[in-house]
């Protein structure tokens, strides 16, 4: 349901696995705002209001009480730009772009990972990758998802989407023979983002193979310390990486309005890496 499907459409085909599917709200939710929406057919660069399509419900990225940093990030964007920030909420799992985007609903998806094809993506505004994630106290010392000691221990993967796809570390993982406890990212009251780093502080599993932003944000507020090791930048024997850039999207009709937020994302790069920092989001350079 969340940030993670982005990732995985990015690089990993859907499956269906016969799970039930929960229900989509019927029409995307449009936060109140104190101006009337422009027209779909308003050039979106001059309209004076940046929509943004967002998650009400999926921090550490955004939520309905813009507490996210991408909400942050939406925030600097339309100071810079001059416009007034609106929202349209609708949850990040299959047919978000679709009723959101391309329904011409908002113009504007803060984080998209490159290559994502349904959306014109700028130029990156950070790089995360999947982490190893373990009790610091435990001393496990696990460096990658080759080390031997990963077969006798109990691991845990996020799996995504109404049909259970699996992510790039859930392919690899399967791909060596060594088997992982599934964490839902459909959230509600009972399911929640924080679920599988606290997994580990709470000692319900030994390692968690977490997306960057995810565990750096939550391995912060965990109640024990926690140790994080970075997967490599680089693609998996399985032909699926690990790491990804992270842009911001548009409709790719809408030209003007990229290169009038990638001036803001150039200008304004120590102010965002700044933002990724404070929320804990772990984020490098792309290697040459």
């Amino acid at each position: 349901m969340r940030r993670l499907w982005l990732v995985a459409a990015a690089a990993v085909p859907l499956f269906a696995a016969g799970a039930q599917q929960p229900q989509q709200p019927q029409q995307p939710q449009q936060a109140k705002q104190p101006q009337q929406q422009p027209s779909a057919a308003a050039d979106p660069s001059q309209s004076g209001v940046l929509r943004v399509c967002s998650d009400p419900d999926n921090l550490p990225f955004s939520n309905r009480k813009q507490e996210g940093f991408e909400n942050r990030i939406a925030a600097l964007l339309a100071r810079e730009l001059g416009d007034t920030l609106t929202y349209t909420w609708w949850p990040q799992r299959r047919g978000f772009v679709r009723n959101t985007l391309r329904a011409r609903e908002c113009d504007v998806i803060i984080g998209v990972p490159g290559g994502f094809d349904p959306v014109l993506e700028t130029k990156p505004y950070y790089r995360s990758t999947y982490y190893i994630v373990t009790r610091t106290d435990r001393k496990l010392r696990i460096a990658s998802l080759d080390d031997p000691a990963l077969r006798k221990l109990k691991i845990a993967v996020n799996l995504i989407g109404e049909d259970y796809t699996n992510p790039p570390p859930a392919h690899a993982l399967g791909a060596r023979g060594i088997l992982a406890v599934g964490y839902t990212t459909f959230y509600d009251a009972e399911h929640r983002p924080e679920d599988i780093v606290n997994a580990v502080a709470d000692r319900k599993v030994d390692v968690a193979i977490v997306w960057g932003p995810l565990a750096g944000y939550f391995a912060k507020r965990a109640s024990v310390p926690l140790t994080l090791v970075a997967l490599p930048d680089s693609v998996d024997r399985t032909g699926y990486p690990f790491a990804y850039d992270i842009a911001v999207g548009v409709r790719r009709s809408d030209k003007a309005l990229k290169a009038r937020i990638e001036d803001v994302l150039d200008r304004k790069r120590e102010e965002i890496a700044a933002i990724l920092q404070e929320y804990n989001i772990p984020s490098f350079t792309r290697p040459k």
